[in-house]
């Protein structure tokens, strides 16, 4: 039986990393299909899902023949690089020293492409279905690592799993909806979330790799939130005036 209270943090992060990683994807999907039609747009982004959950049913099983501790070590490593990628990120744009991410000057800038590419005018139109089945690789398997290593490090795959379909199903919901990039959610705020969460679940997996005892075991992971929301917090105003002093000092 899942404890569902118990996996919750991993419900969460599971969630909102796959929740950024599907926006960027479905303004790409929306693109191609504004421009070289919904059938390739939709053809492509069936061949990448189908792809995707072949690569889950291969990883999954095979992280359970190996040492526990050795995959909350390896899976720990990799989420606290992906995590702590995400939260300099985050700060640089909360700190204003990079431009955030604009899903509507993306779209604007695939549409463009689109329309300058050939290979249009055959019952197959490659360039479209090629363009959305890469997209939703691209963030798809990054989605399908982190799921795998929040959920196989803590024995908690099919929680993990729940929280990226749950997120798949509001994209693709909001995008039938819609029909227009998801611009109005607040990206940035969420990749600051996500690197948070993945920084303290990386941090606790690699902890249990090498023998740490926690304190108050799983519970520590709210405790590791807390400390790297704290740095973050206090590394944007800090990033922002050493970003107002460069200048001034030049």
């Amino acid at each position: 039986m899942i404890d569902w209270v118990h996996a919750g943090p991993s419900v969460a992060a599971a969630f909102l990393a796959s929740l950024v990683e599907f926006i960027e994807a479905l303004t790409v999907v929306l693109a191609v299909g504004v421009v070289r039609g919904w059938r390739p747009a939709l053809l492509g982004t069936a061949f990448g899902l189908a792809v995707l959950f072949l690569l889950v049913i291969v990883l999954g099983p095979a992280l359970a023949r190996i040492p526990l501790d050795v995959v909350q070590l390896a899976v720990g490593t990799l989420l606290l690089l992906f995590g702590l990628r995400w939260l300099r990120k985050a700060i640089l744009r909360a700190a204003g020293i990079i431009a955030l991410h604009d899903e509507d000057a993306a779209f604007a800038a695939e549409t463009t492409l689109l329309r300058q590419a050939g290979g249009g005018g055959s019952e197959w139109d490659w360039v479209a279905i090629g363009a959305a089945f890469k997209i939703v690789m691209l963030e798809g398997i990054e989605v399908v690592f982190i799921v795998i290593a929040i959920g196989a490090a803590g024995g908690l795959l099919v929680p993990a799993g729940a929280g990226a379909i749950a997120a798949l199903l509001v994209v693709v919901l909001l995008g039938i909806v819609l029909h227009r990039p998801l611009a109005r959610i607040p990206e940035n705020a969420l990749k600051f979330a996500v690197g948070v969460l993945l920084c303290a679940f990386g941090a606790f997996w690699v902890g249990e790799g090498i023998g740490v005892a926690w304190p108050a075991a799983d519970w520590s992971i709210l405790a590791l939130i807390v400390g790297f929301l704290a740095v973050a917090l206090v590394s944007v105003p800090l990033c922002r005036g050493r970003a107002r002093m460069l200048p001034a000092a030049q």
